[in-house]
């Protein structure tokens, strides 16, 4: 089993590697799962051009709609995410706790689909918030999302508000290993079990039919034998205390928010708008389609992240 100090080295590891092998210039969108929109309009971008050299301690939120262009479906896109694509809806944190056959569920459509999921790389978006940061333009990002393309981008200032999937852990005794050693244990477990895909969902499960996953063996914890969980915050769960206190401080310390690639129609990252707003703290959003925040927000822009974001000039203090 992997401590929680080792997995962090690994993802240290990771972040290295991907810092190194991507460049902003050379990375091609997939735009599988990107909904329909307009090029940047050259105003709009002037304006966001304002908005960031004007903010000097930026507070960054992110969502699904910042990983779409890395082949990452989202829930709530029109036309092209899960919720307009299909009539099934993410597992609930209850219905995983209590059922077993749920769990089975669950991790045979992870188990399938965790080969392409673990695979996807960050886009243009995940690296100029890279660069942000390390020109000391970004005080601090926080991502609703459990992909950990911001970890392979290399973001270092920066907090999964709902986990991450790259890491599992026993609900029993707190246990974490790696997704991937999971994997393994999965395969030995079921050396003969095959089943092939209908369709592909936003946190890297697959859809598979109840008749596929009959079969599909479940390991237990190895150290106590409780029930093992993604390392994320399923529907119906809650974000830590601790966690939510943490980005508070973070945001306090901040002068502006950006949020990108997020209707914000969770509460879980809502709240931090809304503190925002309620600090008199500019508020700039880029995404496509409407949000929560379009009411209060000092800028709206309907375009893609990795389109806008790479036009937005941030200058090396230290040169």
């Amino acid at each position: 089993m992997f401590s929680a100090r080792k997995l962090s080295g690994v993802c240290r590891a990771i972040r290295v590697h991907h810092f190194r092998s991507h460049s902003v210039s050379r990375i091609s969108p997939n735009l599988a799962f990107v909904p329909a929109c307009l090029p940047p309009d050259p105003v709009e971008v002037e304006e966001l051009q304002r908005f960031v050299s004007n903010s000097k301690r930026l507070f960054v939120m992110t969502g699904a709609g910042i990983s779409t262009e890395s082949g990452i479906p989202d829930y709530r896109s029109e036309g092209v995410g899960l919720y307009a694509r299909t009539d099934r809806r993410p597992i609930q944190h209850a219905e995983f706790v209590r059922s077993a056959s749920a769990r089975q569920r669950y991790w045979a459509r992870n188990f399938v689909g965790w080969p392409q999921f673990s695979s996807h790389q960050p886009n243009t978006a995940h690296l100029v918030l890279r660069d942000w940061e390390k020109l000391g333009k970004l005080h601090w990002l926080v991502t609703q999302n459990v992909d950990a393309l911001h970890t392979k981008a290399g973001s270092q200032r920066m907090t999964e508000l709902h986990g991450c999937t790259h890491r599992v852990f026993c609900l029993a005794c707190g246990d974490q290993i790696l997704r991937s050693e999971l994997q393994e244990h999965f395969e030995a477990l079921n050396p003969t079990w095959k089943a092939e895909a209908f369709g592909v969902a936003p946190d890297g499960d697959v859809f598979l039919t109840d008749e596929q996953v009959r079969n599909f063996q479940v390991p237990a914890c190895s150290k106590c034998g409780g029930i093992l969980k993604p390392d994320v915050t399923f529907f119906g769960d809650t974000v830590s205390r601790e966690k939510v206190n943490f980005v508070h401080q973070r945001l306090a310390e901040s002068d502006s928010m950006l949020v990108a690639g997020s209707s914000m129609q969770v509460y879980s990252g809502y709240r931090f708008a809304l503190a925002a707003w309620e600090k008199k703290l500019p508020i700039a959003i880029l995404n496509i389609g409407p949000t929560r925040l379009d009411h209060f927000a000092s800028l709206k822009l309907n375009s893609r992240c990795g389109e806008l974001l790479p036009l937005i000039v941030v200058h090396d203090p230290t040169r």
